[in-house]
């Protein structure tokens, strides 16, 4: 029995599903329907498009056609591929992991009481008017000395912090 009725709720403890969402309305012009977040999140789980199409009670044939005509498409120009065919439809996933879209890949670094470092593998990196932009996630957790921790929270500096 699924908790929260969706066959494919894996998909987010392994990917970035909801950035993968924003991304493609980008490219799509428009925000992705709820099937098509299903399909993808099908594709994700690993699961072929006779495999979604069973878990959804659909037509495989029909499955197969909106993918190809919906979300092969979006992907292939979001990873730069729109040139490229879609041999697989593991194709899907394996670019979207290429693209740094994947977050199970963290890897824990634990440096005794110094600090600990959780480095995420993500990157996105884009290329819009003329600019590169490249988002990066970094965790970096380290215990204060006593006497920061005992300091107003005012006293310290700001970084971009919203309080």
């Amino acid at each position: 029995m699924l908790l929260n009725n969706d066959p494919f709720f894996q998909a987010a403890k392994h990917w970035d599903v909801e950035t993968i969402y924003i991304d493609l309305a980008e490219v799509k012009g428009k925000r992705l329907t709820p099937i098509e977040k299903k399909h993808l999140k099908g594709l994700l789980c690993g699961y072929s498009p006779t495999e979604i199409a069973e878990k959804l009670n659909k037509s495989a044939k029909g499955v197969g056609v909106d993918l190809c005509n919906t979300l092969y498409q979006y992907v292939k120009e979001l990873v730069g591929n729109s040139n490229g065919k879609v041999e697989n439809w593991r194709n899907i996933s394996e670019w979207l992991e290429d693209a740094g879209y994947k977050n199970d890949e963290s890897i824990e670094y634990d440096a005794s009481d110094c600090v600990s470092v959780l480095v995420v593998k993500r990157a996105n990196i884009k290329i819009e008017k003329n600019q590169l932009i490249i988002d990066i996630n970094i965790r970096l957790v380290t215990p204060l000395p006593s006497e920061i921790s005992t300091l107003d929270k005012t006293e310290l500096p700001n970084f971009g912090q919203n309080n």
